[in-house]
């Protein structure tokens, strides 16, 4: 869900950063203490997702729109970097600005195992759903629109999650059975 209105939109990746869910929001899917998403610099690193294009007044209102949810709120940097479209009759790597996490900013809550990170998940969510939602929308569509991606973190932590969610799911029978 960009949050802003595009022209258009294209699938594919950028070099030399990592996805991991290092990231404290105390607004958008949690309370404090929240890990989602954030991307950092990594060596050989590659990180899939989806470019929006915006054109004439999309640009203010979208960049408004960001620099407040990504930058104040979420203690991102913005960079300007190369995206190669997945297309196969993309020519050239298009300019694109990104949102990049850093140790240094007031949201970083830094490395945490695979289940501790599920385990924050779990019980996070703010105003815009539920933190659950978000790494299982993200990991989706990695399988469906990036199937030869790797992405092991995403699929560590979502396989956690999977494992720790029947745990807190209990019925009268469930109940009964132990």
């Amino acid at each position: 869900r960009p949050g802003f209105e595009f022209t258009s939109r294209k699938v594919g990746f950028i070099r030399g950063y990592c996805r991991r869910f290092w990231q404290g929001d105390t607004f958008h899917r949690g309370s404090e203490k929240t890990v989602r998403g954030a991307r950092r610099r990594g060596r050989g690193a590659c990180t899939w997702g989806v470019a929006y294009e915006v054109r004439g007044d999309q640009i203010a209102a979208s960049l408004e729109y960001l620099n407040m949810r990504e930058a104040v709120l979420g203690g991102y940097d913005t960079k300007l970097v190369k995206f190669h479209p997945q297309e196969k009759d993309a020519e050239e790597p298009i300019l694109a600005l990104v949102y990049i996490a850093t140790p240094q900013n007031p949201s970083y809550l830094g490395p945490a195992s695979e289940e501790d990170i599920a385990a924050q998940i779990i019980v996070s969510s703010g105003c815009a759903g539920h933190n659950i939602e978000y790494l299982l929308r993200l990991a989706d569509f990695m399988r469906y629109f990036c199937p030869q991606a790797e992405d092991k973190h995403l699929f560590s932590i979502e396989e956690a999650l999977i494992s720790i969610l029947p745990c807190l799911y209990y019925t009268e029978e469930s109940l009964e059975e132990s």
